[in-house]
């Protein structure tokens, strides 16, 4: 199968944000990551990401992987 571009991971960073009280400004702040790396992330127009990152914006969200990231149903 060749590789492409797109991908069918949702990151659900608005929803856990917004249950959570949190800026995306404030997640920057607290896990060392640019806003504007986040907001990529955060629009679903990221092609790869750190597990480091990806440990870091976890647990200043104290959630798991998955909530952070899913593969919508119709994928």
């Amino acid at each position: 199968m060749p590789a492409d571009d797109s991908s069918n991971i949702h990151c659900r960073l608005d929803e856990l944000l917004e249950a959570r009280g949190m800026t995306l400004t404030e997640l920057s702040r607290q896990v060392g990551v640019s806003l504007v790396n986040l907001s990529v992330l955060k629009n679903d127009r990221a092609k790869a990401i750190r597990f480091s990152t990806l440990t870091a914006i976890c647990n200043a969200l104290d959630c798991e992987v998955g909530d952070l990231l899913v593969i919508p149903p119709h994928a």
